[in-house]
């Protein structure tokens, strides 16, 4: 049974990493530099969710506390300024990034 754990958590740590590099490869949003949403700013938020998903990935698919609280607050974020924006290329970069914080937040609930 513990193969089958490892075996998601490996398959987690690869979507995660293909997301991450997509994301990575992809130009922020012109429109969104120094724009709040809902008093949350979008840069400071790609930032935030960017360092968590980085860690997430470089240390193997772990996450230290403070990391685990500010990548819970940027899934809350996510969840509230995504549906808002109407920008054409932030969208489906939000969107993304929202992906990503999500896959990541649901591979630590799952140890």
């Amino acid at each position: 049974m513990q193969e089958y754990g490892q075996m998601i958590g490996s398959e987690q740590l690869q979507n995660a990493a293909l997301l991450w590099q997509e994301h990575r490869d992809a130009e922020f949003p012109a429109n969104l530099r120094g724009v709040e949403v809902e008093d949350i700013d979008m840069v400071l938020l790609d930032a935030d969710t960017a360092g968590c998903a980085s860690t997430w990935i470089n240390n193997g698919g772990t996450l230290d506390p403070q990391h685990r609280r500010i990548l819970r607050t940027c899934v809350e974020d996510l969840e509230r300024v995504t549906p808002q924006i109407s920008d054409p290329s932030g969208h489906p970069y939000y969107q993304r990034l929202h992906q990503l914080a999500l896959l990541i937040s649901g591979a630590l609930e799952a140890e």
